[in-house]
């Protein structure tokens, strides 16, 4: 049995899943963990290892069944109120490199459907970061 995450680690382990979902994690990808650890409010107080995370979050996921793993996990120690919370941070990181892969996209399914998101709710986030990450040209 593994020890519970608590609910910040449990929405680095959804960063990261999305970022590694491609098998590709990028500057850009580390540099949002580290943008959105140190001024969004659900951080407030955090203390953790991001790499140390990160490294835990990656071994799971080399596991038989990671990526169904990693969501049990996530889904069975992040409050249900974050579950939006959890969903826009996995969009934000993957809008990040601006050109989403469709590994990326089918992890956001994956979150979209273990959480019962709400499909306006969805839209909206993902809407939301379409026009914070457009390009001027």
């Amino acid at each position: 049995m593994h020890k519970p995450l608590s609910a910040q680690e449990s929405l680095i382990w959804v960063m990261v899943t999305t970022a590694i979902a491609d098998r590709n994690m990028t500057e850009r990808e580390l540099n949002q963990f580290e943008r959105l650890i140190g001024f969004l409010p659900v951080f407030q107080g955090f203390e953790g290892s991001v790499g140390e995370i990160a490294d835990a979050c990656s071994a799971n996921l080399k596991s038989v069944n990671g990526i169904d793993h990693i969501l049990d996990r996530v889904a069975m120690s992040l409050p249900e109120r974050l579950y939006e919370t959890a969903y826009a941070l996995a969009v934000e990181v993957a809008a990040s490199d601006v050109d989403v892969k469709q590994e990326e996209l089918v992890f956001l399914q994956m979150l979209e459907d273990r959480f019962a998101l709400d499909k306006l709710a969805v839209a909206a986030i993902e809407h939301s970061a379409r026009v914070r990450y457009r390009k001027l040209g």
